[in-house]
């Protein structure tokens, strides 16, 4: 049987569009042989090498998001959403805007696995040392740090000292990390959810919107140097538009904004295997 790799990519809330690709793999009965993972992909890739399926993570997700257009049953049956604010960290001389030791604990309050060892598929999660520029592989040890630090996005969550490292996204040295696979897969799926910006009505970005755009595209050069060097057997870019960092409450619109995508990953899957 081939061993299929699997890379997921960061994105912030645009890695949403995971979830639909996960179902897509457990309807065709694909089981990967490894996972790698950064920043949002390394969340998803977590829970997905716990053994939880696509379903399970959407329907987690469903319940902690408040999308725009929820009723007010709709919040009272989301009222776990609401814990989410106390994890925002007015103290930016700390580095973030956002706890994410907080956050992440929270999100993976029934994720079961507190280590790498401990998952049902092995993990490869990346992350980026501040100092060196140095790609930094987590893959064994404590697991909620190792997440922490791979979606550590300067001005946003707080970066992660770990064994004496400084660590930040890993989306500064390979956004969609299906390279760091290939010597132990022999089919290699990656799924890029950078997606794509349009300007809107007013074209000029405010500051925060600028800084994060540019880390965008840093990342997108990045990844199209690392795709012509080491092109994966499945690449998947959904087409999802517009959709900023922290904007969870979009989950609707992400979700049918991956539906081309998701009858692409079908044929291709078909195709390879």
């Amino acid at each position: 049987m081939k061993k299929i790799g699997l890379a997921l990519g960061g994105g912030g809330a645009k890695g949403l569009a995971h979830v639909p690709l996960l179902e897509v793999l457990d309807e065709a009965g694909v089981k990967p042989h490894i996972i790698s993972g950064t920043s949002i992909g390394s969340i998803m890739g977590a829970l997905y090498a716990s053994g939880m399926s696509g379903a399970e993570i959407r329907e987690g997700l469903d319940r902690i998001i408040i999308a725009r257009g929820d009723s007010m049953r709709d919040l009272h049956r989301k009222k776990d959403a609401f814990k989410i604010l106390r994890f925002i960290d007015l103290e930016f001389s700390r580095g973030g805007l956002l706890k994410s030791d907080k956050f992440i604990e929270y999100l993976y309050g029934n994720l079961g696995a507190k280590t790498f060892e401990e998952l049902a598929t092995p993990l490869k999660i990346v992350a980026t040392d501040f100092w060196s520029n140095e790609q930094v592989i987590l893959e064994d040890g404590e697991l909620l740090p190792a997440i922490q630090a791979s979606m550590g996005l300067p001005g946003v969550f707080t970066p992660v000292v770990r064994n004496e490292r400084v660590l930040i996204d890993g989306g500064g040295v390979n956004p969609v990390p299906h390279d760091i696979l290939r010597e132990e897969c022999d089919i290699v799926i990656a799924i890029d959810v950078m997606g794509t910006r349009k300007p809107r009505k007013h074209p000029l970005p405010n500051v925060l919107r600028a800084v994060l755009h540019t880390f965008d595209i840093m990342q997108n050069s990045i990844i199209a140097q690392r795709l012509k060097a080491n092109p994966p057997d499945i690449l998947i870019q959904p087409d999802v538009e517009n959709v900023e960092i922290l904007e969870f409450d979009k989950a609707p619109s992400v979700y049918r904004q991956t539906a081309p995508a998701a009858e692409f990953l079908r044929r291709e899957l078909d195709r390879v295997l």
